[in-house]
């Protein structure tokens, strides 16, 4: 099964209906097949083959379904990437993976070319007008590459600036069953109408939003990036009925004075990070929607949990495990414990990624014992439903998105003055953790240089805002650096 077959199928059912609408740009189901047939032959033509990988770094545009599902037609692999990202994160993705080709939107070229000079993949940039000319061009390849369900589908990179990043290996099965499950869940159909204002690059966006609504033979209405004003306009506009979503973005329809009639709205999804209880009664009191809170991981495809509507919902939790997936709470010796104890999340099934590309130590610390161990605390009660009590322990979501502190501390540490640096996550009212650095110095710097030191190396959302210094940061007896003990002034 190949992740493509279900866009093939969909548009052999549903040709005329539109799949992806961006404004006034509408691409048909049968329109966007025939792109990607096109694009299959323009990938051919560049020396692109069956697991051959390919780097996709565009917006939500479109195009990023185009080429997505392209890619995937010919048996080669999506390594999607952040548009937002900066040559040394680039260049560490495209080289760990070794892609064959990177295909990046005009407007990030300059990042897109820096990020690969030296490298071996290639550049190609997408210019919507001449994109399209150039496939109108090209003979639509036949047929889809039959792909086996453990074949990889996608690789997500997880972190790496320095050093080696870490891959995560998708199937064609993890994310084909994924979406067949997200669009049974919320009884995705036809008529439904789901806002895409999800990054289309990340797990969360690229299953429940694009997989799924391909899947179900939705219309999908994208956003290129979200704001709360435009976001309430397309979604009168184009009759939303399911609504996606971070926490963030539910604080902020809250907040905007205009957010009212939304009828059509029937339910609407959260993920990425814990919502607030209080956000949750006040968003469903305000528009008479159900908000559903999920659980999951990009290692997952990315759906390991959720809510259901009526009794299957219990507030402050991420519901219980998907169809076909196994939770448990376990202690440090892989046991199982009692109902209400704090442990960590172990998932088992067939949304568990094949492994970390290239990376066997990683992959066998992660799966053990057929068991995914997610390094994220939680807890379970008698009625099966599971509570999230502390993200990973290091990892910081800001607003969404998701930030490696180690990441951040390796620009610090390229810095001549910083002897010692931690880089954590504070609570904040708006984006639910602000990124927080506290450094020891041997030499001098301010905290405005050392923050567009390393803003200038990393993308924006990444860098730390608050910065405070100290004499000696704490420190274990192994002379690891005890981010518990930190305080940020």
């Amino acid at each position: 099964m190949n992740l493509a077959d279900r866009l093939h199928s969909s548009a052999e059912r549903l040709g005329e209906r539109a799949a992806i609408t961006l404004d006034e740009a509408v691409l048909t189901y049968g329109a966007l097949e025939l792109m990607t047939a096109r694009i299959a032959t323009l990938l051919r033509r560049r020396g692109v083959g069956v697991g051959d990988r390919v780097a996709v770094m565009l917006p939500n545009v479109p195009e990023f379904a185009a080429v997505y599902y392209g890619v995937l037609r010919i048996g080669a692999v999506v390594v999607p990437i952040d548009p937002l990202l900066r040559k040394r994160e680039i260049a560490s993705y495209v080289m760990d993976c070794g892609a064959r080709l990177l295909i990046a939107w005009h407007a990030f070229a300059e990042a897109a070319e820096a990020g690969t000079a030296g490298t071996r993949t290639d550049c190609f940039f997408v210019v919507p007008d001449e994109f399209r000319r150039l496939l109108r061009g090209l003979p639509a390849e036949a047929g889809v590459t039959p792909r086996a369900d453990g074949d990889t589908a996608v690789i997500h990179y997880t972190a790496g600036t320095t050093g080696r990043a870490k891959g995560i290996e998708l199937t064609h099965g993890n994310l084909g069953g994924n979406a067949a499950t997200v669009a049974r869940m919320h009884a995705l159909g036809v008529d439904d109408v789901v806002l895409g204002a999800l990054p289309l690059y990340h797990s969360f966006g690229q299953t429940c939003s694009l997989n799924a609504t391909v899947h179900a033979g939705a219309r999908l209405t994208l956003m290129r990036r979200f704001d709360a004003s435009r976001a309430l306009e397309v979604m009168r506009r184009d009759g939303v009925t399911v609504f996606q979503g971070v926490p963030t973005m539910y604080i902020a329809l809250l907040d905007h004075p205009g957010a009212s009639d939304l009828s059509l709205l029937r339910v609407c999804v959260s993920g990425g990070a814990p919502l607030p209880l209080d956000v949750l009664r006040a968003f469903e009191v305000r528009f008479g929607c159900p908000i559903v809170e999920g659980y999951g991981l990009s290692e997952t495809s990315a759906v390991a949990a959720t809510n259901r509507s009526g009794d299957g919902r219990r507030a402050g939790s991420v519901g219980w495990p998907v169809r076909g997936i196994e939770m448990r709470v376990v202690d440090e010796a892989g046991r199982e414990v009692p109902y209400g104890e704090i442990g960590e999340i172990v998932i088992r099934g067939p949304n568990v990624m094949k492994g970390y590309w290239n990376n066997p130590a990683a992959t066998a610390e992660a799966i053990r014992d057929g068991w995914f161990h997610t390094g994220d605390l939680g807890r379970v009660d008698g009625d099966g439903f599971f509570f999230l009590v502390d993200r990973r322990r290091d990892v910081i979501i800001r607003g969404g998105y998701t930030v490696y502190p180690r990441e951040v501390e390796e620009v610090l540490y390229e810095h001549p003055a910083v002897r010692q640096a931690a880089v954590i996550g504070v609570p904040h009212p708006e984006l639910g953790e602000e990124i927080a650095a506290v450094v020891s110095l041997r030499g001098a710097v301010g905290a405005d240089e050392l923050r567009a030191f390393v803003r200038e190396r990393v993308a924006a959302y990444k860098y730390p805002r608050r910065i405070s210094f100290a004499d000696e940061l704490p420190v274990s007896p192994t002379g690891k650096i005890l981010k518990r003990a930190i305080t940020v002034h």
